[in-house]
């Protein structure tokens, strides 16, 4: 299928303008994503139709803790990704076109039987997650049209890596996204994921003026980015230049993939850290990886009391009622809570 988004440059090369790294492909080569490949100086998507991964998870593993509580999610993925990190958590699928090649695999699915399957299921979103969502942008963009008709919400767990006029594309359709800020610091995302940082808060940014719900996921890894200068400039970016009102979730690491020479975070860094998102202002900041802490459920900003009660990704008691406070009827941020 050919793709959206890209321009013809002299000589067959095609200049792709989906991601913000925009590779110039050369006939017969493929962008850094491994999943699209300019054929004759027509750049085509290999992913199309071909979900690798699906799955029906509760919406707060994606984490979402601000859409539709406790409801179920129909979670789809393509292989690839456009980012190179050395903590991958799901490196046999994101970087699979890269590390292997072979033909792409993936079981022939369309927006169609996606959207039919997330019916059937009793889902209330469709996931785009688990590798990148930008880089199978075709299929989600027209399963994420199909999906809107039939009032199901739309949601990408992203990296954000995103140019402006990807999101625009998809901003009428998308609901709500989940985007990591991995670090704030350009050398972390240069050194561990081979990108830059800039346009991924130019991105944020993007999708909160085109009324994208926004939670933000920053995973610490120890020596790496949580020093408490970074975790502080990271809290202030968040609540000044996305608002206050913008979930943030604080993830534990775990040694994984090309990156096993670090310990797991230390519980405490984790919670000095939520502390830190409350001192910058942000009205809701929790804690992932972290099973049984407080940082898992909602607390109202105003008033202090528990309103969602969390263990993992199962909801134990939602007191939320047409998105206000029980006790103190303060508005209480996200969707169809």
């Amino acid at each position: 299928m050919e793709a959206y988004l890209y321009e013809k440059l002299d000589d067959n090369k095609v200049r792709c303008n989906l991601c913000s790294h925009q590779c110039i492909i050369k006939d017969g080569k493929k962008g850094i994503c491994g999943v699209r490949e300019n054929r004759s100086g027509i750049l085509e998507t290999l992913v199309y139709n071909k979900v690798i991964a699906r799955q029906i998870d509760h919406i707060e593993k994606k984490p979402l803790f601000h859409v539709t509580p406790g409801s179920l999610s129909y979670s789809i993925a393509t292989v690839g990704c456009n980012f190179k990190c050395r903590f991958c958590q799901n490196a046999d699928i994101a970087q699979f076109s890269t590390v292997n090649r072979v033909s792409i695999p993936g079981k022939y699915s369309t927006p169609e039987d996606i959207v039919d399957d997330a019916f059937k299921t009793n889902c209330r979103t469709i996931a785009y997650t688990y590798t990148e969502p930008t880089i199978y942008f075709e299929l989600a963009l027209e399963t994420a049209k199909l999906a809107q008709k039939k009032g199901l919400k739309n949601i990408f767990v992203t990296n954000g890596f995103m140019t402006r006029e990807a999101i625009q594309m998809i901003a009428p359709f998308l609901d709500a996204a989940n985007v990591d800020l991995k670090a704030f610091n350009d050398d972390f995302y240069k050194t561990l994921c081979n990108a830059r940082i800039e346009p991924v808060k130019e991105a944020l940014m993007n999708m909160k003026s085109l009324g994208i719900f926004v939670e933000v996921t920053t995973l610490l890894i120890p020596g790496l980015n949580d020093n408490p200068d970074e975790i502080d400039q990271l809290a202030s970016f968040i609540a000044n230049s996305l608002g206050t009102e913008t979930p943030w979730h604080i993830s534990r690491f775990h040694p994984t993939y090309r990156l096993t020479d670090r310990p797991p975070t230390p519980i405490k860094t984790i919670i000095d850290a939520r502390q830190r998102g409350f001192k910058a202002g942000l009205k809701y900041v929790y804690t992932g990886n972290v099973p049984g802490e407080e940082g898992e459920s909602t607390f109202c900003y105003a008033c202090k009391k528990c309103l969602i009660d969390r263990y993992g990704f199962q909801v134990k008691k939602n007191l939320i009622k047409n998105s206000r406070c029980p006790f103190c009827d303060a508005l209480i941020d996200g969707i169809e809570l």
